[in-house]
């Protein structure tokens, strides 16, 4: 019998609700009712671990796993953990650029041991950008790109995904399929967006899009949405022309290559039920155009998948909520679905 795949959790920016959310998800496990479908292995420091646990109630029991020690089965309140220290003392809601070479330490590690086989694929708790940037790293823009980086690849595509039971609970929603959002461009200015919807950009992470539902969503050919970047996408010329002269003849090109593909769509009316129930994704052309739906359809039960990667990576929907930090009232929804998700695709990478 194939063992339970191993998940890497970050802990994410220390100051933060990271830590407790790790402490809340294995505290939380129900103590019965068959075994779980992965293993969960912390990336962090234990003692940090140990101490949010306690400040918010939860009893924990922190394993450290020496390298090359297996991760054991998920139990009800213990915690394995792979130790990176922290820099510096930290205090729950405080940040401190002490931290942030820890910080990015945790996600070196993590990345290492799906590189080598350690782990099936990698989870990510909040971290902040900010900080890190403060403490030294200017160049640095987030998770995705980092995480690009650190793997070598050429390009990656994030994308949100929401709980797949979520949308059964509204009935604006009722008959759509869970809704998955990606972006042709991330984390960047506006004046900057429409300079870099080109051609070879939105080619590149449509090929990863469809890949990558195929690959780890099982998905046999990919119906994905297009945005269009001005309002009306365009209205024929008459509100900008990158619809016409870029975002058209691309999709147009790789439909060619067998790719399903319908749009440029304005966005203020794609985002309906009737356009999304045979959608398995949407290409938002930048964050704004297509997160805020998402989020709205979905926040606390929401995910974030990095798609281009060598290896599985999901994430949270949020952020680091330094105000919640130690109070023991951050909700772990989204980490838990981010878990759950990254199960599913770790499972259906091994099977190929």
């Amino acid at each position: 019998m194939t063992p339970a795949p191993v998940l890497a959790l970050t802990t994410g920016e220390p100051a933060g609700i990271g830590p407790e959310l790790a402490a809340m998800l294995a505290d939380g496990m129900p103590a019965g009712g068959g075994a779980p479908d992965h293993r969960l292995v912390a990336v962090g420091d234990p003692a940090l671990l140990a101490e949010r646990a306690a400040a918010i109630g939860r009893a924990l029991e922190i394993v450290e796993l020496a390298p090359g020690q297996p991760v054991p089965p998920r139990r009800h309140g213990v915690l394995p953990v792979w130790p990176v220290p922290l820099a510096a003392p930290c205090r729950a809601g405080v940040l401190d650029p002490r931290n942030a070479g820890y910080v990015l330490e945790t996600l070196d590690r993590a990345v290492a041991a799906c590189r080598a086989g350690e782990a099936a694929g990698l989870v990510t708790a909040p971290l902040h950008k900010a900080v890190i940037r403060e403490a030294g790293h200017a160049g640095f823009t987030g998770h995705t790109e980092y995480l690009r980086d650190a793997c070598g690849a050429e390009e990656v595509v994030m994308m949100l995904a929401t709980d797949h039971a979520l949308h059964g609970r509204d009935p604006a929603w009722q008959g759509s399929a869970a809704l998955r959002v990606a972006l042709a461009t991330t984390h960047l200015p506006l004046r900057e967006v429409a300079d870099a919807v080109t051609g070879e950009r939105l080619t590149r992470l449509l090929r990863i899009l469809d890949a990558d539902l195929k690959r780890w969503f099982g998905v046999a050919k990919p119906r994905i949405l297009v945005c269009g970047l001005n309002p009306h996408a365009g209205e024929g010329g008459h509100l900008g022309r990158e619809e016409l002269e870029v975002i058209a003849p691309t999709l147009e090109a790789l439909r060619g290559e067998g790719l399903t593909l319908d749009g440029p769509l304005p966005a203020d009316t794609l985002f309906t039920p009737r356009h999304l129930a045979d959608a398995d994704a949407v290409l938002a052309m930048y964050h704004d155009q297509g997160l805020p739906v998402l989020k709205y359809a979905g926040f606390g039960r929401a995910a974030n998948v990095t798609l281009g990667l060598p290896l599985v990576r999901t994430s949270v929907d949020h952020g680091t909520a330094l105000d919640l930090a130690g109070r023991g009232v951050a909700d772990p929804g989204s980490l838990a679905v981010a878990v759950a998700l990254a199960a599913e695709m770790a499972r259906r990478g091994l099977r190929h």
